[in-house]
């Protein structure tokens, strides 16, 4: 194939993502109820949100609904980008790719499952009774919560694609095991850091349920560089 033929076959399974898409989130737009069910769930029982803008609402709506198509559709993405790399590849690159790419994604979505039922919940309870003076009343926005629910669980995603990371470091030769051992204890000080980040809730409970999975992972990805050196 021609470059441009390449660019009219992407431009061909894009078009097949971007339908497959937006047919997913018409459909979840249908399902407002059950939508906005598993979206306000991890929200403590006593909060109430609100809404100061008038299209705001309709706004967010559409976005989660968007958000959900994609979600469901994400294994037929994945497909779709898949198809238009694989002829470049060679057979062993193929099976190395679809293993990468399905533990990748399953290693995504535990991450954001992580987040869904034990990080998020404890964060938003905490950072929602948080107050500097008992003047001061927090009143919790729809888009707030949205907002911070969805930048939690994207980062929780892609710290969970740490294994695959270093596998592919570890294939080209930039990443040693004995580099990942030596450097162990900055490793540890850094999860602190990132764990710190992604939960501001200052209790070292907290921290611990993101800092442990993350630690573990490392410890895994080492086993996985070591195998790889092999």
């Amino acid at each position: 194939m021609t470059f441009w033929e390449h660019l009219d076959e992407l431009r061909r399974r894009l078009w097949y993502v971007l339908l497959a898409a937006v047919v997913a989130g018409v459909g979840c737009f249908c399902f407002k109820e059950q939508l906005f069910a598993v979206v306000l769930a991890p929200k403590p029982a006593g909060m109430q949100l609100i809404n100061v803008e008038l299209t705001q609402q309709l706004l967010i709506h559409m976005r989660v609904a968007l958000w959900a198509g994609l979600i469901v559709v994400s294994p037929y993405v994945i497909y779709q980008m898949f198809a238009f790399v694989a002829p470049g590849l060679y057979r062993t690159e193929r099976r190395l790719a679809v293993r990468a790419v399905a533990v990748g994604y399953l290693l995504f979505l535990a991450g954001v499952a992580l987040n869904y039922f034990v990080i998020f919940p404890i964060t938003v309870s905490f950072l929602g009774g948080y107050e500097v003076s008992p003047d001061v009343q927090n009143t919790i926005t729809l888009s707030s919560y949205i907002s911070v629910l969805g930048v939690m669980s994207l980062m929780m995603g892609v710290v969970f694609e740490l294994p695959v990371m270093c596998w592919l470091l570890a294939r080209i030769g930039v990443l040693k095991a004995q580099f990942m051992r030596r450097y162990r204890r900055h490793a540890i000080v850094a999860i602190l850091i990132l764990g710190a980040v992604i939960t501001p809730t200052g209790d070292p409970f907290t921290l611990a349920m993101v800092s442990v999975p993350i630690y573990l992972l490392w410890e895994f990805s080492i086993l996985i560089v070591k195998r790889t050196e092999r």
